[in-house]
């Protein structure tokens, strides 16, 4: 699963996700892309999940750009435990979408192919997502 290899802070604060995507929010690489909604955590396990249906599916053939990355630690206390006694372990790594960001792109195959391997993507993510595509200069 991606995890960053170094981390400056071991525990972060939560914030908030708000407002629309600025950044990562136009295709750049391939030819389909995946992109999201509304805004969310992301969890690890979540990309890697979608990541792999997408691969499946394309059967290896033409390429797949993940355009986000985990690397925000989430921390969580034990379950049944008082309050106090400072901030939990680090549980998971996720990566902060906001509405409009691009989560996955894919070229190099047919379009018909590319949109089905996307819809099977997002329905492995737990947040609204539509398929875009790369608009095409006359």
């Amino acid at each position: 699963m991606l995890s960053p290899k170094r981390v400056a802070h071991r525990k972060v604060q939560r914030g908030r996700p708000k407002g629309n995507a600025t950044r990562d929010n136009y295709i750049d690489f391939g030819d389909i892309a995946l992109v999201a909604m509304e805004p969310v955590w992301l969890q690890a396990k979540h990309i890697e999940a979608a990541r792999v249906a997408i691969n499946r599916c394309i059967n290896r053939q033409g390429q797949v750009w993940t355009r986000i990355f985990p690397d925000k630690p989430v921390s969580k206390k034990p379950a049944d435990t008082r309050m106090g006694k400072g901030k939990g372990a680090p549980e998971f790594w996720a990566a902060v979408i906001k509405p409009g960001m691009i989560l996955f792109e894919v070229g190099g195959i047919e379009k018909t192919l590319a949109e089905k391997a996307m819809h099977l993507a997002a329905s492995k993510l737990p947040i609204k997502t539509k398929v875009a595509f790369r608009p095409t200069v006359e």
